[in-house]
């Protein structure tokens, strides 16, 4: 008997049985998880208003009580109980409306690893039923990816079958990010908007082949009309903050913290929000690996690391003001679920991603959404995880370099749009995992999602098995593609076949 084809067709039979066996109770109506999803614009809206209002505010989301509750941090190893603190977990969101009566946009970050959509669904209720808002026409939440945070999405706690969040936590988390969103919109004061940008140098490293990133710092900048209020800054950048280490017991935002910390001390009268962006791959700090094995010292690299990042951003210049126009899509999407062992996580309530299941398979329940600024000035990709770079430049492996021995078939997001400035918000609206091309998508033959696989190159595929599963890119480009092709005035190029070359 050949035991390798055993095991893997073992796993395969365990997750048919797993979806099957998902009781009704773990699964979601598709109609009531889109009910507080604000879709924004029907048709994109080109003329432009009198002027940007815009604001801000923040909350602290760290407990009190880190020392003596039993709180896991998020990120590296499991059972990994926080000691103490470094620095606080926020909630920082920022209000953007270009008033011509379409509603205001929001984005807000969340120090944290990740979250699911469910989780961002209660906060945009608890945001819209507060009626306090005015009307919005979209709210997008997303993390920052810190690997410091308390745990947000279950995956970290004491074993593996029991979910690492702390309930009492999780409420208090909404709410304060709900509050903070809230508050954003009433202390929105009228102004103008900047966008700018800069190529860094020696900051990243890319864990996987192509060594591929979007190596700009990207930044919205708010400037108001009243001298009292402050500026704002929505800082883009594409690195895992993940540059305490494994070992770390401190809660921490990690470098975005340190970064922030370094615009307001150099510029007092303004308020920053950091957004991620296309961090799959893996795409870390440039001494990632010494931080790994933790022969540096770590806290130190880390500062330096956001400090760094800091003083680009407050000596960006070269400012580009954009018009008063704001437009906004976004869609629902159903992503299949290949990997069984995430069907398993939400069947154990480890994971509280909203799932349904058709016929034998089972499917998360996402969202994808495009934001462009100005007359096409800036498009923004809000991708609900965390993209591989090469599905935004298109700087795919080929049939020599990739694991399964083929071109890419994907046009990538700089393609389907003629918006030559653009950039990536990562983990937005969810937290789906990798999100990585199908010709480089490769699953160990015997224990698939289970164990790491190594290709024809002796290439390790760790990723895959924090992915959904192989079908997830083309699902958010084909979707974006089409959001793109329907948004009126967007001189798009049309793809016969949805997104595919």
């Amino acid at each position: 008997m050949n035991f390798d084809k055993f095991t893997k067709k073992s796993i395969e039979l365990l997750g048919k049985f797993i979806v099957l066996a998902m009781p009704k109770k773990t699964l979601v109506n598709e109609e009531l998880s889109a009910k507080y999803m604000k879709t924004g614009d029907i048709e994109f809206d080109f003329s432009t208003g009198e002027f940007f209002t815009c604001g801000f505010a923040k909350e602290i989301l760290t407990p009190d009580d880190v020392k003596d509750e039993k709180y896991f941090i998020a990120g590296y190893d499991s059972n990994n109980k926080a000691k103490d603190v470094l620095d606080d977990m926020f909630a920082r969101a920022i209000y953007i409306d270009d008033n011509k009566g379409n509603g205001g946009v929001v984005i807000c970050a969340i120090d944290a690893v990740g979250m699911s959509r469910k989780d961002i669904n209660d906060i945009r209720k608890l945001v819209l039923e507060s009626e306090e808002t005015g009307k919005l026409k979209s709210i997008n939440i997303c993390c920052t990816h810190t690997h410091s945070a308390i745990d947000t999405q279950g995956l970290w706690g004491e074993k593996i079958y029991k979910s690492g969040r702390n309930d009492e936590f999780m409420t208090k988390l909404k709410e304060k990010t709900a509050k903070a969103i809230i508050n954003a919109y009433k202390n929105r004061t009228d102004g103008k908007l900047y966008f700018s940008c800069i190529e860094t140098e020696e900051l990243q490293y890319d864990c996987r082949t192509p060594e591929t990133f979007d190596r700009n710092l990207n930044m919205i900048h708010f400037v108001p009309e009243n001298k009292g209020k402050k500026e704002i800054y929505l800082v883009n950048f594409a690195s895992h903050a993940e540059l305490l280490g494994s070992k770390t017991k401190s809660v921490s935002a990690d470098f975005p913290c340190y970064m922030i910390k370094e615009i307001e001390e150099n510029n007092t009268n303004c308020e920053v929000v950091y957004i991620n962006g296309a961090i799959g791959g893996m795409i870390s700090a440039k001494e990632i690996k010494k931080v790994y094995r933790n022969t540096i010292d770590c806290e130190e690299y880390t500062k330096e690391f956001g400090k760094t990042l800091g003083k680009l951003v407050y000596n960006l210049s070269d400012e580009e003001e954009i018009e008063p126009i704001i437009n906004i899509k976004s869609k629902q999407i159903n992503v299949p679920v290949e990997n069984f062992v995430l069907t398993l996580a939400r069947f154990l309530k480890v994971l509280n991603n909203d799932f349904i299941k058709k016929k034998k398979d089972a499917f998360v329940i996402s969202e994808v959404g495009y934001l462009v600024l100005g007359k096409r000035q800036v498009a923004v990709f809000l991708i609900p995880g965390e993209l591989f770079p090469e599905l935004y430049n298109g700087e795919f492996l080929n049939i020599d370099t990739s694991a399964n021995k083929c071109e890419s078939d994907y046009t990538p997001l700089i393609k389907i749009t003629d918006i030559k400035k653009s950039f990536v918000v990562g983990l937005c609206n969810d937290e789906l995992g990798y999100i990585i091309p199908k010709n480089d998508f490769y699953l160990n033959e015997k224990t698939p999602y289970i164990n790491s696989g190594n290709d024809h190159l002796n290439r390790n595929h760790y990723e895959e098995t924090n992915s959904v599963g192989p079908r997830t890119a083309e699902t958010i480009l084909d979707t974006l593609s089409s959001i793109v092709v329907s948004s009126q005035g967007l001189g798009t190029r049309k793809k016969e076949a949805g997104n595919r070359k």
